[in-house]
């Protein structure tokens, strides 16, 4: 037992020591490792203070040579602006100097103005004094003529006036001949000249007259089968086409009429079928004059397409074509509107192409400028205006509707196109045997041309000539001067313009010639 105590005295005294060594252990150990830190510390507080201190002086040495760089920048840019500065004090120096003789240029211009106006004013005195001298002397002289000439001021005056009135108007006249003579040769050979290029490369046949459409029959006894029963084929055939048949004692004939043309072309096909099969009874009339008017509407068609391809145009809407198609059954003073129209669109297409203007604008111009034609009976107002409205409907262009608009001057012209239609137009309706004129209207449109111009002072006689196409005057001699002999033919062709419608031109020419007479005897 003791044993075992003494083993547990020698175990705790044993613990005890070894809990002293292990904690001087632990201290020693806890002494090394803080010197050991210590020391790592001190060694990387040296590294950083070099660190730094190596930055520190390369800082010094960077910030110094940007120092440097600026304070030389600096300088640079003070020596450019200082030779600006000096630049601009040359020039203002320069521009003093210049105001300077400026100024002393002025002051010597005004100086120099200073005198002209004081001479300009002794000269104004002086000519004052003048003016009073020449006027008391031109009274005195004006009083000594009146004494003398025994006439007063007034009376000399419109003396005066009236012989340099007379003067004026002689050589003004003179003038007047003389410019429009050349200007006139001049337009009339090169207007010659185009007009007889576009003559001679388009020709047609000439037309005649076409009032009523006369069918011829084998037998007279055909009239009595055309009026029927108690009247009731004729009533059928004027209600089936819209038209009026003419039955008289002509022998062997049977004449419609009707101002609608395609009626009337519809009746005239009805009626040379009918008399063609010999049935004709209200039936079969009705029955052909449908299948007429189907067939007829298919030709109108094709006969507008056609017209369109011939001129080579396009861009043509349908209702366009149909009513094209509707002039070839019209007529206008005996020439066809369908015929009429394609002239004119090749004298518009050439003499546009002469004279530097769209070929194929003129053309379609030419061609669509008597549109209105085709329904005038139906609308009331010219043809000119219907046409106009007919394409304004369709989208054409506007020059070529105000072109159809004043093709016959009924509106005031806006382009060359306006003034070249005109003439095609008349070109196309007066050359020869185009149309035909009735022996009232003829003589009529001379004797206006004769009125016209013995309505004149100083006309002795006159006379037309040439189909009413020239009228030539004689004058008085002692009445009218050969400068008056102008402006007397000039106011003459106004007038006609004015009061007389007519195809194409009239020339009116002044005949003025003094005969003097002796004998030898």
């Amino acid at each position: 037992m003791e044993h075992w105590a003494e083993l547990v005295a020698l175990g705790a005294i044993a613990g005890v020591i070894g809990i002293a060594i292990g904690l001087m252990i632990g201290n020693w150990v806890q002494r090394v490792q803080k010197d050991a830190a210590n020391k790592s510390a001190e060694k990387i507080r040296e590294d950083a203070e070099k660190d730094a201190e190596h930055i520190l002086r390369e800082a010094r040495v960077s910030a110094k040579s940007e120092v440097l760089k600026m304070r030389e920048d600096c300088e640079q840019e003070l020596k450019e602006r200082r030779r600006e500065q000096g630049n601009n004090e040359k020039r203002l120096v320069q521009r003093e100097e210049t105001l300077d003789k400026r100024a002393e240029l002025l002051d010597g211009k005004i100086k120099h103005i200073e005198r002209q106006e004081k001479e300009l004013e002794t000269l104004r005195e002086r000519v004052s004094n003048r003016e009073q001298e020449l006027q008391k002397s031109i009274s005195r002289q004006i009083d000594e003529l009146e004494r003398i000439a025994q006439m007063d001021r007034n009376s000399a005056r419109e003396i005066l006036l009236e012989k340099l009135k007379n003067e004026v108007r002689n050589e003004s006249g003179l003038l007047v001949r003389n410019v429009l003579e050349e200007a006139r040769e001049k337009s009339e050979k090169e207007a010659r000249r185009i007009l007889t290029y576009a003559i001679q490369r388009y020709a047609s046949d000439c037309t005649y007259e076409r009032t009523t459409a006369t069918i011829p029959l084998p037998t007279d006894e055909l009239k009595g089968r055309i009026i029927g029963r108690e009247g009731r084929n004729i009533r059928a055939l004027e209600a089936a086409t819209g038209v009026s048949i003419l039955i008289d004692d002509t022998p062997e004939a049977v004449v419609i009429s009707c101002f609608d043309p395609i009626r009337k072309e519809v009746a005239r096909q009805l009626m040379e079928r009918l008399i063609a099969d010999g049935r004709i009874h209200p039936t079969r009339i009705e029955e052909l004059a449908k299948k007429i008017a189907k067939e007829l509407d298919e030709e109108i068609y094709a006969v507008g397409e056609a017209a369109v391809l011939e001129t080579g145009i396009q861009g043509v809407a349908p209702q366009v074509i149909r009513l094209l198609g509707r002039l070839k059954y019209r007529y206008s003073f005996s020439q066809n509107v369908l015929q009429h129209s394609l002239e004119t669109a090749y004298f518009m297409g050439m003499i546009a192409a002469e004279i530097g203007l769209d070929e194929q604008k003129a053309k379609r111009i030419g061609l669509f400028h008597d549109i209105g034609k085709a329904i005038d009976h139906e609308v009331e107002g010219p043809h000119a205006q219907i046409g106009a409205d007919v394409l304004r409907k369709h989208n054409e262009a506007k020059d070529v509707i105000a072109a159809v608009a004043a093709h016959h001057g009924e509106v005031e012209p806006t382009s060359m196109y306006d003034i070249l239609i005109n003439a095609c137009d008349t070109l196309s309706a007066s050359r020869p045997g185009a149309r035909s004129e009735t022996t009232e209207l003829y003589l009529k449109r001379l004797e206006q041309l004769e009125q016209i111009a013995h309505d004149f002072p100083g006309v002795e006689s006159c006379f037309a000539l040439q189909a009413g196409r020239e009228v030539r005057v004689v004058v008085m001699p002692e009445k009218v001067s050969e400068g008056e002999a102008q402006i007397l033919a000039k106011d003459i062709c106004q007038r006609i313009e004015k009061e007389m419608s007519y195809p194409g031109q009239i020339k009116v020419t002044i005949i003025r010639e003094t005969r003097s007479v002796e004998y030898a005897k």
